[in-house]
């Protein structure tokens, strides 16, 4: 059988990686196969740099569209990143038939649903297990693994970025600008961190993962997204009193009234197995009726575990290559005619639970007036926690926790809270989840 010929569209470090573990594992991955695998040509902006000492034969290029309108690709793997000219070199490769795997969540978060549309109609492949979570097996997992399963939530530490940040502020005592610049110096953040710590890197993959949960229509516009620049120091020490850790998390979940898409800090109870993943790793739990729950766990980023889903990919593609394409895993986990447009609930309806930190005027009534507003709002106080100031000191901190209450009534209770004399400066607000069976 004749080998598979590759097109590789970016030699920087998970490129790189790529081609060297192909070369590297050639007679492994062949016995997978079926066939042998190999790059027949790549390109990269430094020609000068050339292609990695060990990845053999490979012809390179300056000009990416090259690689695509070479006869001889069978598969286009796109790692440039970015939108432009991600999506039309994809575009591109499809329409002159060639399949597509790339590892960019932005594209697919953004575009997908036109690529995959033209992908259909060419009857050829798009994968992107590598846009998410790293090297964990998660996009297969959703849409092979619990194919038999209704899916009622799923949530992840789908940044690996943020969730060292928030390690760092817990166990050293560090605040965020602390961290973050170490962050950057040892590569885990970019100079402009705005994906990172905003959480439109996390909300990118979690578009993905809703769409192939859900059977709905990639829709990125539609993802609650906040960072994580607002927490302290103070917060992470009040909520590991609590019981609790402070993690970025990317929520999706299946109502009566539509699906919750939303990226956010999220207070999880410590005796979670997911409030425990530090440091730059990556897990997503998923809630499924007849499986329950399952946690997938690993390095959610990395030239290596990256590249190991990348090549993943490129077999799955390299098996099915002469196969009908209406008899392929369908792109988005169901059949294209079966991509319902559920409505995205906006942030005001999604139901959860809150932590507040608030500093108040160290006087009797005050936690009166502030429990008053919360009991006219239907809102159930779960614990409170009053933090005496200093001798000398007029203001003392309150921290609440509530039940779960729609959203809505908790931004009218901050509003009325807020304009109390008694109560100085923001409330500040972070959500609660407790990610068991029911929550």
């Amino acid at each position: 059988m004749k080998p598979v010929k590759l097109g590789l569209l970016g030699v920087g470090t998970v490129g790189a990686s790529t081609a060297l573990v192909l070369q590297n594992n050639a007679a492994e991955i062949a016995r997978r196969a079926g066939r042998k695998i190999e790059i027949v040509m790549a390109s990269r902006r430094s020609l000068a740099a050339g292609m990695p000492e060990g990845s053999g034969d490979i012809e390179l290029t300056g000009d990416p569209f090259a690689v695509v309108d070479n006869p001889e690709v069978d598969i286009v793997i796109e790692l440039i990143g970015g939108y432009e000219p991600a999506r039309e070199l994809v575009l591109r490769a499809i329409a002159r038939g060639k399949h597509v795997v790339t590892a960019n969540k932005a594209l697919i978060a953004l575009h997908g649903n036109e690529i995959f549309a033209a992908a259909q109609e060419q009857g050829v492949n798009v994968a992107f297990e590598a846009a998410v979570a790293g090297g964990i097996p998660i996009i297969k997992s959703i849409r092979e693994g619990l194919a038999a399963n209704h899916i009622e939530w799923l949530a992840g530490i789908i940044n690996g970025t943020g969730n060292f940040i928030l390690t760092e502020m817990r166990d050293r005592g560090r605040d965020f600008a602390d961290v973050l610049a170490e962050a950057q110096a040892l590569g885990y953040a970019e100079a402009d961190p705005t994906f990172d710590v905003e959480g439109i890197d996390a909300a990118h993959k979690l578009c993905i993962l809703s769409s192939l949960a859900f059977g709905i229509p990639l829709q990125f516009d539609a993802v609650y997204t906040e960072g994580i620049g607002a927490i302290s120091t103070e917060d992470v020490v009040y909520a590991n009193q609590l019981g609790y850790r402070i993690k970025h998390l990317g929520v999706a979940r299946r109502g009566n009234g539509g699906i919750e898409m939303r990226v956010h800090p999220t207070l999880i109870p410590e005796k979670r197995l997911i409030a425990n993943v530090d440091g730059v790793m990556n897990a997503v739990l998923v809630q499924a009726d007849k499986l329950g729950p399952s946690l997938y766990y690993g390095a959610g980023a990395g030239a290596d575990p990256t590249a190991s889903a990348v090549i993943a990919d490129i077999i799955d593609v390299a098996r099915t290559i002469t196969t009908d394409a209406q008899n392929r895993v369908p792109h988005l986990a169901f059949q294209p005619d079966q991509i319902v447009d559920i409505p995205i609930l906006p942030i005001t309806e999604i139901t959860t639970a809150y932590y507040l930190r608030m500093s108040v005027d160290d006087r009797p009534g005050v936690m009166a007036e502030i429990t008053r507003i919360m009991g006219d709002k239907d809102i159930s106080i779960e614990a409170i926690l009053q933090k005496e100031p200093a001798s000398g000191v007029t203001r003392a901190t309150i921290i609440m926790l509530t039940q779960r209450i729609r959203e809505q009534q908790m931004v009218d209770a901050i509003e009325e809270i807020t304009r109390l004399d008694v109560v100085h400066g923001e409330v500040h607000r972070i959500r609660v989840e407790a990610l068991d069976g029911g929550a």
